[in-house]
């Protein structure tokens, strides 16, 4: 289980990897651009971010085929905009020769580390395809089997955030993973857009470090927050993760919940300047200012998280058309958005169907059910 050189290397170094998470962000105005146009963004943003401190800088990769089924719903954090199209369009803006591939080596000559969270298993197969040197997992996926094991077949790191998730959830996906020989990391994270910094509950930290021995922990903030940031690498964090945009005033649905520059470069700052010296972090904890930052430990599915999750978690879907008798394999298996809509079994079902046949044909994107299945 030995990790790839960018993450093992950091790690073991004890200084803290910090990622910017552009995502989405070269998306600025509602109106749609050319692909070299959010190509030029992009690449502006990485060197923003370069600039600010950050190791690592990490987008996000759609394959709108197998993640998101035709159902009009929209995101509670992106509200009045089809979560259907707006998949759509990300996808379109991003082709893997005219974005992915000169993204990728503008950041190697920027000598930043560039990788993307892919939102499904044929997100996962392009990135794969494209050398990303490790996985991060949306919030909404840790339950999305059939990329995980996809992602565990390849032999590299896997980061798993712990937003909108049970700890039932979470021990669940550390376990499927932990049983594929992955070398894992665990996020603290929350799925609130943004939340208030007092709900950051940084003793989750130190819990997760009990709880999964071994197993690096990371902080990742949907919210532009520097005290939290600094915290959590003072209770231990191993990697921060942190939205990041040139203006909070743009238009898309992560902007708002993202750090500009100036507040990056802070944050930066003040995690490089305690991250080797204890006392320090002890300082900085033991402060009365920090202390509302600490909540009281453990793992809890926040009140304001759980709206995401029957829209962003996902179902079993048939990949093609299925006969009567044929086994299934893996690859004839889809795990799809909106779960709430989409009366498929829950992704995290998924070998149950492994090598089962039908009962009745199964049309494309039909769902799947166990009592479909001999």
């Amino acid at each position: 289980m030995h990790m790839t050189e960018e993450l093992h290397t950091m790690l073991d170094s004890g200084r803290t990897m910090i990622v910017a998470e552009i995502g989405k962000n070269f998306i600025q105005s509602e109106r749609e651009e050319p692909v070299s146009r959010y190509l030029e963004k992009a690449v502006t943003l990485v060197t923003a971010a370069r600039d600010a401190g950050a190791n690592a800088v990490k987008f996000q990769t759609h394959n709108l085929a197998d993640e998101q089924l035709d159902i009009d719903v929209d995101s509670p954090h992106f509200k009045g905009h089809s979560r259907y199209e707006w998949v759509k369009r990300n996808e379109a803006a991003t082709p893997l020769e005219d974005f992915w591939k000169p993204l990728r080596e503008k950041c190697r000559a920027l000598g930043v580390i560039f990788f993307s969270t892919p939102m499904s298993r044929g997100a996962a197969i392009k990135l794969h395809a494209l050398g990303v040197p490790f996985w991060k997992v949306a919030s909404s996926d840790i339950l999305d089997f059939p990329m995980l094991e996809f992602m565990a077949g390849t032999r590299k790191p896997i980061i798993i955030p712990s937003g909108m998730s049970t700890l039932e959830e979470l021990d669940q996906s550390v376990e499927f993973l932990k049983k594929r020989w992955a070398s894992l990391v665990v996020m603290h994270a929350i799925s609130r857009y943004p939340y208030p910094a007092e709900d950051s509950n940084l003793l989750t930290i130190p819990f997760f470090r009990n709880r999964y021995s071994g197993i690096p922990i990371g902080f990742s903030q949907n919210s532009p927050w520097v005290e939290p940031a600094i915290a959590a690498v003072a209770l231990g964090a191993k990697i921060i993760e942190q939205h990041f945009t040139l203006d909070r005033a743009f238009w898309g649905p992560d902007h708002k919940v993202s750090m500009e520059p100036s507040e990056f470069r802070r944050m930066v700052a003040g995690i490089r300047g305690m991250e080797y010296d204890s006392m320090k972090k002890a300082r900085y904890l033991g402060s009365s200012a920090v202390a509302k930052y600490l909540g009281s430990g453990g793992k809890t599915l926040q009140e304001g998280e759980t709206h995401f999750r029957p829209l962003f978690r996902k179902a079993l879907i048939a990949g093609s058309d299925i006969p009567v008798g044929v086994a299934l394999t893996k690859d004839m298996i889809y795990a799809m958005r909106p779960q709430a809509y989409a009366a498929g079994a829950p992704s995290e079902e998924f070998e149950r169907f492994l090598g089962k046949t039908l009962r009745r044909p199964v049309a494309r994107y039909e769902p799947l059910r166990l009592e479909d299945v001999v």
